[in-house]
């Protein structure tokens, strides 16, 4: 055997050695943050969820036949618009700021108005009017948190 093929053997073996008994990667920790709850833009941010409240309450408090047929996409848009920038702040306060962050934006989003969001939004799930499918994934996941201990009741669009 050649001394070359015999080398790309030995190399070969070591890298595989190495892949199959080296210690596995530790776990990223918990971001610590920038030691602040909340950016300097946080003015805005607070007006941004202010105002998506009040879309969200005028969306969900439209009559029930406006929740059906083309007018189903503007429902659906305004609940989805609501959850998006909710879990989207759930998950980049953390990010940025640590758990200081996290108890922050936990804290500004459970508002009353974000709790008759919600029991609206569990609401319109038991009558059949939305489903967590029919949000994005970053609401969706907010949205089916919101609803996962109702049960459908009525048939919404279908009856």
């Amino acid at each position: 055997m050649k001394p070359v093929w015999f080398i790309l053997w030995v190399m070969v073996l070591g890298q595989i050695a190495l892949w199959t008994f080296a210690p596995d990667k530790p776990k990223q920790q918990e971001s610590a943050g920038d030691g602040r709850p909340y950016g300097d833009t946080e003015q805005y941010a607070v007006e941004s969820r202010d105002s998506q409240r009040k879309a969200a309450m005028a969306t969900l408090d439209l009559p029930w036949s406006s929740r059906c047929g083309e007018a189903r996409k503007q429902f659906i848009s305004g609940v989805n618009e609501y959850y998006y920038q909710r879990q989207n702040q759930y998950e980049r306060y953390p990010e940025i700021h640590g758990k200081l962050g996290a108890d922050y934006i936990a804290a500004q989003w459970s508002t009353g108005d974000d709790k008759r969001i919600e029991r609206l939004t569990q609401e319109a799930y038991a009558n059949g009017y939305l489903k967590p499918s029919d949000f994005d994934g970053v609401g969706g996941k907010l949205v089916a948190a919101v609803v996962k201990n109702e049960r459908i009741t009525g048939k919404g669009c279908a009856s």
